[in-house]
């Protein structure tokens, strides 16, 4: 993932009346805050503006012109509120600046001690006022978790990290570019997507031929230094356990050519047709290699699951962290709120502490388990998990997606593949909603609780539908 800092626009809203050293303290507060967490800022300077604040029209063009020439660099907007603030002054900053990224809206609360004319804010209304205005100019904005909190305080803090991360989902989808490798699985009708709808997000799909990839692996040399040094990467990365040096030699020669084409074209992600073309035209499983790509940030869906791995990407920008696809695969003996995730499995190392590369038993039944060498074993210990899906509707013209968090267990389970027993408050009523809304038996999940960042940034500002599991219900 690119580690360049996260950068936020600030505008100070303010309005003359009230006290010029709520302004200088908001200042200074947010620089703090910024410093702590790593993040850099674009506001206006203090002598551009009247203590750098904004609330006239001109230093709305002021703010307005300093955030445009910015504009490459921006990730999303704070607007902060020491006071009232100016409602027109922030909509018509952000109008003018033309930036078309997320912005949150802060406002400071009052102290019951402190409501003398000196120290009085008002910022509590003068935020209604501002999303207000917000809404007229159709600028879509974010709220923090209280309606008046204090840029300092550790509630903030969560908030503006989980803002962060929805600027970083909203900038990495809006120039994704994903590749989809070979034909879907002809039994896979559920993988089928709507490019166009990727497309109208800015999420752009490059093609490659599964016998393109063959050839160009076969051209290389079994001693070619780096099929050495890839097979080494391999070995280093997992267990080979008895894999046999042909499968490692072919892994490798893979994992190259599917490197340099998304190297060649600029791509974030892959979705390959992990079977069964794979299997009985080059005699081994793509999920080691995938798996490698998704530990590194690179995510790889199977079956040529696009839409699957949208959601893996948006999953991982909100988190900072690699993602899996997963089955919703089976229930957990008897107990409703329970289940396991599968796949036979191409999950990244960071799901399993126990990896080891293995066959894939299922497939092996009619591909012959000898040209299965590449599968991944493992189990997911205990811990948080969030769980996402993209789809394309095409049938109301719209991209659709659901959500939700719950956590991984201990809970005995005794299988093969890359597995996981996850505990999902209100499961049943989840599956309902997957199964009559036409939701695909593939997820996404992340080793994480990032629900917030990810439903914020695609339904505010990605425009897509967006469905939040409610496990208190």
């Amino acid at each position: 993932m690119n580690q360049r800092k996260t950068t936020l626009a600030v505008i100070i809203g303010n309005r003359d009346f009230f006290p010029d050293v709520l302004v200088s303290e908001a200042r200074r507060d947010i620089l703090k805050l910024f410093g702590e967490l790593g993040l850099e800022s674009v506001m206006p300077d203090e002598r551009a503006t009247k203590l750098g604040a904004v609330e006239t029209w001109a230093h709305a063009k002021i703010c307005g012109e300093l955030f445009s020439a910015n504009r490459d660099r921006i990730d999303g907007v704070l607007v902060c509120l020491p006071n009232f603030g100016d409602e027109k002054g922030v909509a018509e900053s952000l109008k003018l600046a033309g930036l078309n990224v997320p912005v949150l809206v802060q406002a400071y609360p009052d102290d019951l001690d402190m409501f003398s004319v000196e120290r009085r804010r008002d910022a509590f209304c003068g935020k209604i006022s501002v999303c207000n205005n917000l809404r007229q100019f159709r600028i879509p904005f974010s709220l923090t978790t209280s309606h008046t909190v204090h840029p300092l305080s550790d509630e903030f803090r969560n908030d503006l990290r989980s803002f962060v991360a929805q600027c970083r989902v909203v900038r990495g989808l809006r120039s994704a570019r994903i590749g989809a490798i070979g034909a879907r699985p002809n039994a896979f009708n559920t993988t089928r997507y709507s490019e166009k709808l990727l497309q109208a997000s800015g999420i752009s799909v490059s093609t490659l031929d599964l016998s393109d990839v063959f050839s160009r692996a076969e051209r290389l040399k079994d001693d070619d230094t780096r099929v050495k040094d890839k097979i080494s990467d391999i070995t280093g990365y997992a267990s080979a356990g008895a894999t046999p040096a042909a499968a490692l030699v072919r892994m490798a020669k893979l994992g190259i050519v599917l490197l340099d084409w998304m190297d060649q074209n600029d791509l974030d992600a892959t979705a390959i047709q992990c079977w069964s073309s794979m299997q009985q035209n080059y005699g081994v499983n793509a999920c080691t290699v995938m798996s490698m790509m998704s530990e590194r940030l690179m995510p790889s869906a199977c079956e040529v699951d696009i839409t699957g791995v949208v959601a893996m990407y948006a999953l991982q920008l909100a988190s900072g962290t690699p993602s899996a696809l997963v089955d919703w695969n089976n229930n957990y003996g008897k107990d409703d709120d329970k289940c396991v995730f599968f796949h036979c499995g191409n999950w990244a190392k960071t799901f399993l502490p126990d990896i080891q590369i293995g066959t894939a038993p299922i497939l092996g039944t009619t591909l012959g388990e000898e040209n299965t060498h590449g599968a991944l074993q493992g189990r997911t210990p205990a811990g948080p998990v969030t769980f996402a899906r993209v789809s394309t509707d095409d049938l109301d013209g719209c991209i659709r997606a659901y959500v939700g968090a719950g956590s991984f267990t201990d809970d005995p389970l005794d299988t093969f593949g890359t597995r996981a027993v996850v505990k999902v408050p209100g499961l049943q009523r989840l599956l309902r909603h997957i199964c009559r809304n036409g939701f695909e038996h593939h997820a996404a999940m992340s080793a994480s609780n990032c629900v917030a960042a990810f439903s914020e940034a695609l339904e505010t500002y990605m425009g897509w539908h967006v469905h939040v599991h409610d496990t208190s219900a």
